[in-house]
């Protein structure tokens, strides 16, 4: 008889939805535990964690070395309108045509690169058809 009337009120219980909370113990309805957001504060530290910036990338002065004057550089000179520098190895072909531009004023038409042997990146600039390669390098001190 008192088994009957403890399920009855067990049963009546779990309709009414009423979940008892045993000394603090939460019943939990989920499998999954989900975190709760709590409050998360801006960092204010006391003191720079890097003593010094990063140092700033390849500036068009870092990116071009110097010119070759190769015989075989000098024959394109003479007959391809092109120029052949040796330039940083992580300069891009648009960093070396900003760079051909910025320092000696003259418009490239194309750039082709190639890494050499030693581990240089030569660079051969061909300008557009405004500018004679002879002309240029005769102003930057090749010839």
């Amino acid at each position: 008889m008192a088994d009957t009337k403890k399920a009855a009120g067990a049963a009546k219980k779990l309709k009414s939805g009423v979940q008892k909370i045993r000394a603090g113990k939460k019943i939990r309805t989920s499998v999954k535990f989900h975190r709760p957001r709590t409050l998360k504060l801006e960092r204010k530290p006391k003191y720079p964690r890097k003593s010094m910036p990063n140092k700033t990338s390849l500036d068009s002065f870092g990116v071009i070395k110097f010119p070759l004057t190769t015989e075989s550089a000098m024959k394109k000179i003479e007959d391809n309108n092109t120029i052949v520098f040796v330039v940083d190895v992580r300069a891009s072909k648009p960093k070396i045509k900003d760079a051909v531009r910025k320092m000696y004023d003259i418009q490239a038409a194309k750039v082709n690169t190639l890494i050499r042997p030693d581990g240089q990146k030569k660079a051969f600039v061909r300008l557009t058809q405004d500018y004679d390669a002879l002309d240029v390098a005769s102003k930057i001190g090749i010839i």
